[in-house]
């Protein structure tokens, strides 16, 4: 009986439960793009391009293992741990003799792969440049479409591709920075693939000897194809190469699994879109339940006479949450199935959006199933079933007489256990910022920033009608000097504080998650900023637009009285954690660079020595003179003694370590930037280093600019990531402050009247919207403000976070635009039909 009136009470209040299906249909849409990145994330497909003539690929561990055994109450657990390294780990040559000896082993052709940039006007089009020895072009396979081979050093054979983009044609000069200084090269051949499938590199083939001298990994290599012989099955084949490998760590792949061997960028884009898909889909699902819960709360409120009404016919208490359970279900099931098929191209164009901004390569596809759907789907009749359940609590409680009682006007006070609830998440809220204090790496502090804004809003929303009882009673003095419009906004304010608590949640969430977004990432930046100002003594910074400064333009550089600082920068690991590391050149280091020294001398610094800073040596329990055991960004264990201990490590990074230790073990051995401390002037600095192309002086401030742009441009990731979450919540406001005006046409007909002017009606609730958004402001500020103290707290040893006051004005001002148009539209339409026709309607 229940489903058959919760059907009919459906189908006859269709505009009392378009405010609930749209907060649930928006968050089906976010919950399943979401989705659809995390999946992408754990399963997205990496097509190879380069390695498909090969079925059979060797390539080397790309990760650090850690294996942890237990021995407990008689029993033992082995746990085993592997993390991926930063930077591409190489092969033994010598393998390439085991493998050869494999039964059903046509061929065994050894891969180069490295740095190769054509330094054309055109560019590559977006697509990576790689160098490789010609021996390789087999792997895809890459043909000669005119020319010969590279034979000598200088000879070169470029693809199709860059050919017809930059206009090449044989016997042209072409200069290319690779891992060395830039060399011009002559083309020697024109190498077009056998079919369509390269679209995402441009390849570069030199001549073996060169390519061996490029690569820089003598007796090394980055990959293995193995091609099988005639007749022989491609899974017998690899089975049968590892077990010619057992005992090594290489790595054999076929078929799908090539795809992150040649394209490390995207094996590793999968954690990332992993995490951001996870952190994404975790603040929207709170996001959501909280406004979810906050919409259905004002529909139950607006349905108290009909619902007491039926309390009073004898309806249970279990009726009547069996009632708005039922139509919570069915309201939930259309919401879910139409959000979820609006999530699909959602996803897709987020994934589009990641990359385009560099966030993720094109080469990790997107990857749709059924799981994200029913996920959103299963999520939202759960959101709402639980909603319903939460905002009928006590219209099922109490006795029918009350219920009457509180339908004709508002109960004075929320129910005990309302504000018990309110404050128990206001002492988690502060609880999560105490500790958001003491947290000091970014990874462990984000989450909890959002989670701790998320849980604020939450007990504001649950003592909302407390705090708008104490709003109207700071403001009632103002207000009621402003006129009628301003004495019925604030009887209002005082008499239904629950629906005004309604609005004021959602608008806080808005304020104070937007200001959390916006201020969080200029923070860290900033602060970052702040020590590489303060620790950079050089006079002059070369900086490069391509892949980085060559090694010879610091030399050209260095004289007896000038220093040139070659900086290099890669992720190592410490165990399993990650942390950021930088090669500097250790000659003549103290006049360039200043990380300010707490212990120990940077005069130490050596290729079996390294610095570190004062997080470092917290979280690691080191000192000067400690063994330190890590391993560096290819693979390759180091164990290295600690010669000094610094403070700016936010600025330069936990470790650092020689340049001539970090250059060996990276892709990119090119300086990132290069620091130099001399009496020569710009100009002879820069007559000096013209032959390099890209490379240029500037000074150590517009280097701190190009620093600057760099990081908006991280940090635009981010935004975007979030960007989706605030504008759920926007439209929430929205929603929220057109159902809550809907509400009162009885009572604007009534006003009308008693001789109130339609002018007079729309002031009044232009004042309520604006006491409301001064509420939701001051609550919304003083969140972000607590939460981004505490981040700047924990992460920059300062209590000064970042906030810039155009950015903030400008936020108060789109909330306040939103809030002054939800309630002004929904206002003027509430006010075209006459007063007698609406209070005489039967409700």
């Amino acid at each position: 009986m229940m489903l058959r009136y919760a059907l009919r009470t459906v189908r006859h209040r269709k505009g009392g439960f378009l405010g609930a299906f749209l907060a649930l249909m928006c968050a089906a849409a976010l919950i399943t793009a979401c989705g659809t990145l995390l999946e992408t994330g754990l399963r997205g497909t990496i097509g190879t391009e380069r390695y498909a003539a090969t079925p059979v690929v060797v390539s080397a561990d790309q990760n650090v293992h850690r294996t942890t055994v237990k021995h407990k109450k008689g029993k033992t657990k082995t746990k085993h741990k592997a993390k991926p390294i930063a930077e591409r780990a190489w092969l033994s040559e010598n393998l390439t003799t085991r493998l050869s000896r494999v039964p059903g082993v046509e061929r065994v052709i050894p891969e180069l792969t490295f740095l190769a940039e054509p330094l054309t006007p055109t560019g590559t089009g977006g697509r990576t440049a790689y160098g490789h020895a010609w021996d390789s072009a087999a792997l895809t396979p890459y043909t000669l479409a005119t020319g010969t081979p590279p034979r000598a050093r200088d000879d070169l054979v470029v693809d199709r591709y860059l050919a017809d983009r930059a206009r090449l044609k044989l016997g042209d000069r072409l200069t290319v920075q690779s891992t060395r200084s830039p060399r011009t090269y002559r083309i020697t051949g024109i190498a077009a693939p056998s079919g369509d499938e390269i679209r995402h590199q441009t390849s570069l083939f030199f001549s073996t000897a060169e390519a061996r001298h490029l690569a820089a990994h003598p007796g090394q290599v980055t990959a293995i194809g193995v091609v099988p012989a005639r007749g022989t099955d491609t899974a017998d084949l690899k089975a049968a190469v590892a077990k010619a490998l057992r005992g090594t760590t290489a790595q054999v792949s076929a078929g799908d699994e090539r795809g992150p061997v040649e394209f490390l960028d995207a094996a590793a884009a999968r954690i990332k879109l992993v995490s951001v898909g996870g952190a994404m889909g975790g603040t929207s699902l709170l996001v959501a339940v909280l406004v979810v819960v906050g919409t259905f709360a004002l529909s139950v409120q607006q349905r108290h006479r009909e619902l007491a009404l039926l309390r009073a016919i004898a309806a249970t208490p279990g009726q009547i949450r069996k009632l708005l359970g039922r139509e919570a279900l069915l309201v939930g099931a259309a919401a879910g199935v139409a959000g979820a098929l609006a999530g699909l191209p959602l996803g897709s164009w987020l994934h589009g959006r990641f990359v385009a901004l560099g966030a993720v390569p094109a080469t990790l596809q997107h990857t749709v199933s059924v799981f994200p759907l029913f996920a959103a789907i299963a999520a939202t009749l759960i959101g709402a079933w639980a909603a319903a359940r939460v905002s009928s609590r006590r219209i099922a409680r109490i006795r029918p007489a009350e219920a009457l009682a509180e339908a004709a006007a508002e109960s004075g006070r929320p129910a005990w256990g309302r504000i018990l609830a309110g404050l128990v998440l206001l002492a988690g809220g502060t609880v999560l910022v105490a500790v958001l204090s003491i947290l000091r790496t970014e990874p462990a502090s984000t989450p909890v920033t959002f989670l701790a804004v998320v849980v604020l809003a939450s007990s504001v929303a649950l003592l909302g009608p407390l705090l708008v009882r104490a709003a109207a009673a700071v403001l009632g003095a103002p207000l009621r000097l402003s006129g009628p419009g301003g004495r019925l906004a604030t009887a209002n304010l005082r008499g239904n504080a629950a629906r005004m608590a309604s609005v004021v949640t959602p608008l806080t969430l808005l304020i104070g998650m937007t200001c959390t977004v916006l201020f969080v990432q200029p923070t860290l930046g900033h602060a970052a900023r702040a020590q590489a100002r303060e620790g950079i003594r050089a006079d002059w910074v070369l900086a490069a637009e391509g892949p980085g400064v060559p090694a010879e333009a610091a030399r050209q550089l260095r004289t007896d009285r000038d220093v040139a600082t070659e900086v290099v920068r890669t992720t190592v690991r410490v165990g399993l954690d990650k942390y950021a590391a930088q090669g500097v050149s250790p000659a003549g280091l103290t006049r360039t660079w200043d990380p300010d020294v707490t212990a120990g001398s940077l005069a130490e610094l050596t290729n079996k020595t390294v610095a570190v800073s004062e997080l470092a040596a917290d979280q690691l329990h080191l000192k000067p003179g400690s063994t330190m055991k890590l391993t560096l960004g290819d693979g390759t264990p180091a164990t290295l003694t600690v010669a000094a201990v610094y403070a700016k490590g936010l600025g330069f990074g936990d470790l650092t370590m020689a340049h001539d230790l970090v250059a060996r073990h990276v892709d990119n051995p090119l300086a990132a930037t290069v620091l130099v401390s001399t009496a020569r002037s710009q100009e002879e600095l820069a007559a000096a280093v013209r032959k390099f192309p890209g490379v240029r002086v500037v000074s150590p401030a517009t280097a701190d600019s190009l620093q600057a742009e760099r990081l908006q441009a991280n940090a635009e990731v981010n935004y975007f990531a979030m960007g989706l979450v605030l504008a759920f919540t926007a439209i929430a406001v929205v929603n929220t402050l057109a159902m809550s005006v809907s509400e009162r046409v009885r009572e604007f007909a009534l006003l009308r009247l008693a001789g109130a002017t339609r002018r007079q009606v729309l002031r009044m609730l232009r004042t309520e919207a604006l006491s409301v958004l001064l509420l939701a402001t001051t609550l919304g500020s003083g969140i972000a403000l607590a939460v981004l103290t505490a981040f700047s707290i924990g992460m920059t040893g300062s209590a000064a976070p970042a906030v810039t006051p155009l950015v903030y004005v400008t936020v108060v001002a789109a909330a306040g635009l939103l809030a002054l148009v939800g309630t002004a539209l929904p206002g003027r339409v509430a006010l075209k039909a006459r007063p007698v026709t609406v209070a005489t309607a039967r409700e």
